[in-house]
């Protein structure tokens, strides 16, 4: 394959111009291993086009947080070793779109789940997985990517009124293209091929939806492990690890593990667009600080009682800003704390150079 059947585009092209040096390739990161990452490289920079590539201890030491390393979907530069199939990652591309949660957990570092994709394929199931405010939060977050959110409705044989679900998702999902499928008559994947030629495609989703039988039937093959879900309705784990794959039409789709746990990372911006109707109704408040409790002349408060607004709904979004101003304030402190590490550690080596002059 060449660059641009990887993905490549001009934007690419103009920031490896800023960044490379002529002694390494750039490739896109399809896999990440435990303890490096497989990269796909253009047929003429490597014959097998894929080879197995880490990044320095230099790299490592110098992330703050997780996402300062590769992730699948990015583009990479890489030093080749010699004819081996393997290489260093030696820089990462700006990224035109990452979808990022906090990692599960105490711990406050940024995961990204999937870069430089077009549209996230947010998966979640019609039978007993349908959980309205679960798909909120993953729009915040896909709104927030910089991709475009499609919501896929699986399993919609076994629903009794699939109109009716697509209207429910389509009040909390405004702007966002919502399509229910079902991998036993096929209905509704006719729709979707519109998104597959010349793109890269995140899939998102709780266990057990059903992503990898909807992978396996945009690839036409097999290649995905299924499982039935458990006897109690919750999903088993199939796919446990996020891999970049080629789709017929062209495209490239990126399968994820379940997620049971889906924390907010900073998505100000994804919550706006999120929750747009509430933004909306906000700019008729009479105050512009109005937070929607018991301020007089609240056009938010208007709209529920006027059974034009699901309250759930504006709970969910209070909910969600509790949640990443809490965030903020943890990373902040955790930076603050890395920094002073930093520094302490360049001053001790100052010292240790200063003595053996």
């Amino acid at each position: 394959m060449n660059l641009e059947e990887l993905g490549w585009s001009e934007w690419f092209q103009s920031h490896l111009e800023e960044l490379g040096d002529g002694n390494s390739v750039p490739g896109r990161v399809a896999v990440e291993h435990r303890r490096g990452y497989t990269v796909l490289v253009p047929s003429d920079a490597h014959a097998d086009g894929e080879i197995e590539a880490d990044v320095p201890g230099r790299m490592r030491k110098e992330a703050q947080l997780s996402s300062d390393l590769p992730a699948v979907g990015d583009w990479v530069l890489v030093r080749l070793l010699g004819n081996e199939s393997r290489g260093v990652i030696e820089a990462i591309l700006p990224r035109r779109s990452k979808f990022s949660r906090k990692v599960a957990g105490f711990e406050v570092d940024e995961q990204v789940v999937a870069s430089n994709v077009d549209h996230l394929f947010l998966v979640s199931s019609l039978d007993l997985d349908l959980n309205l405010r679960r798909i909120e939060r993953y729009l915040t977050l896909a709104w927030d990517s910089g991709a475009q959110p499609v919501v896929i409705l699986t399993k919609s044989d076994l629903h009794d009124n699939v109109e009716q679900a697509i209207a429910d998702v389509s009040e909390v999902a405004p702007g966002v293209d919502v399509h229910a499928i079902s991998s036993v008559s096929g209905d509704g994947y006719d729709a979707l091929e519109r998104y597959l030629t010349g793109s890269t495609i995140a899939v998102m989703g709780s266990s057990g939806v059903g992503k990898s039988t909807l992978i396996n039937h945009l690839r036409g093959d097999e290649q995905m492990k299924v499982a039935d879900i458990r006897w109690d309705g919750k999903g088993r784990h199939t796919t446990t690890h996020r891999e970049l794959l080629r789709l017929p039409q062209g495209g490239w789709i990126i399968d994820t593990p379940g997620m049971r746990e889906l924390q907010l990372w900073d998505a100000s911006e994804g919550l706006e667009a999120a929750f747009s109707d509430i933004a909306q109704l906000a700019t008729a408040c009479k105050f512009s600080d109005c937070e929607h409790e018991t301020e007089p002349g609240c056009a938010v408060k208007q709209a529920i009682q006027n059974k034009e607004l699901d309250p759930a709904r504006l709970e969910s979004y209070r909910k969600q800003l509790r949640e990443m101003a809490a965030l903020a304030r943890k990373l902040d402190k955790r930076l603050a704390n890395a920094e002073a590490k930093r520094w302490k550690q360049l001053n001790k080596d100052a010292r240790a150079r200063a003595r053996l002059r």
